[in-house]
């Protein structure tokens, strides 16, 4: 494969068709067709983000075995370009592809902290964690220009609400001062993703990710800072990052972390042809192989949606990765486990709030 026929800096390759759309519906890109228009040179490669206005942030989630009850996200579409991941499948849902579309065309929700702290101030809300960001991480690059997940942890410490993050970017830590004084009372968990030790790895599975060398000194500080980190070793790949399960839990272990979860990669949707251009481009010396092992983790296919075993997988190479999995927990995190968010607080603060009148 010629390097120069792969796109720099993304994880797809391409875009996929839309299964929404019918194969005869037109699509325009209207920012595209101005700059033709203008006759100025475009980029397409560039990264737009655009503003969305929905009525709601907060989502219930009803999936059994994702472990979250409520989630939000300030960002549909994520720049990080992860080529595996989940989240690729609902940008399909705004009218746009899984692949490069979810790299380059981002939904910026600025409205997020007045609607999240509308739904706070209900009187019907009853308080329980609500994790950022179930879908897309809230501090992807486009995090730090618009600050949407910074103001809504000022909305939680605000009503003293809990809160637990999902994220694999060091910019997490620009929150610092925040996510302390949530600590104090016990409402703040976070939990970092990381995939590899190797920086060859990480580079071709999420092209515009931190190094994982600054997910480890992230890590550390949190919990030097007393905020609990769980270690998400999500996904865990057969034949490209499986190997790694031990020494990675060692190292996430030595920087303080809690505890560990992982989930073993499944192809959903769009996302099988994704990955399987992508591997066939990138490491078409192991696709096959990579593409065979994965399939036998989910009874012979790459997507699996069966709750109860879509996350762990099945089969003898999913078992060797779940028993590592328990192997790693009992040398690496004996004696450590996360605390449970206090959701007490928050129905006080509504209490006293309401005496006021």
């Amino acid at each position: 494969m010629n390097s120069k026929s792969i796109i720099k800096g993304r994880g797809a390759q391409r875009n996929v068709h839309n299964r929404f759309f019918e194969l005869s519906h037109e699509q325009r890109d209207d920012f595209l067709e101005y700059c033709q228009k203008e006759g100025e040179e475009v980029d397409k490669n560039k990264t737009l983000y655009l503003p969305v206005f929905p009525k709601t942030i907060v989502n219930k989630v009803t999936s059994p075995d994702v472990g979250m009850l409520y989630s939000m996200n300030m960002y549909q579409g994520c720049e990080h370009g992860c080529i595996y991941c989940y989240a690729r499948n609902s940008h399909e849902f705004w009218g746009y592809s899984a692949g490069l579309d979810f790299e380059r065309r981002i939904l910026v929700k600025k409205d997020a902290p007045k609607l999240l702290e509308q739904l706070l101030k209900k009187k019907s809300w009853k308080a329980h964690p609500i994790v950022m960001s179930g879908n897309t991480d809230c501090y992807q690059p486009a995090e730090k220009q618009f600050k949407i997940t910074r103001d809504c942890l000022k909305v939680f410490l605000k009503y003293k609400h809990p809160v637990s993050i999902i994220t694999k970017n060091a910019l997490i830590l620009r929150d610092l001062d925040i996510l302390k004084q949530l600590a104090k009372d016990n409402l703040i968990s976070v939990n970092v993703s990381i995939t590899s030790l190797s920086e060859k790895t990480r580079r071709i599975l999420e092209p515009r990710t931190v190094t994982s060398k600054k997910r480890l000194d992230t890590v550390k500080v949190l919990s030097d800072n007393g905020i609990p980190v769980n270690v998400m070793l999500a996904p865990i790949i057969p034949s490209i990052n499986s190997h790694e399960i031990l020494p990675l839990a060692k190292a996430v272990s030595q920087v303080g972390a809690l505890s560990i979860a992982h989930t073993i990669v499944r192809l959903n949707g769009a996302i099988g042809e994704i990955f399987t251009d992508w591997i066939t481009k990138t490491l078409p010396d192991r696709a096959d192989k990579v593409l065979n092992q994965i399939a036998d983790c989910h009874g012979g296919n790459l997507n699996d949606s069966r709750y109860g075993t879509r996350m762990r997988g099945q089969g003898k190479i999913a078992e060797q990765i779940n028993l590592l999995i328990k192997l790693a927990r009992q040398k690496y995190f004996k004696g450590k486990t996360m605390p449970k968010l206090n959701c007490s607080l928050h129905e006080q603060y509504k209490t006293g709030q309401m005496t006021l009148f």
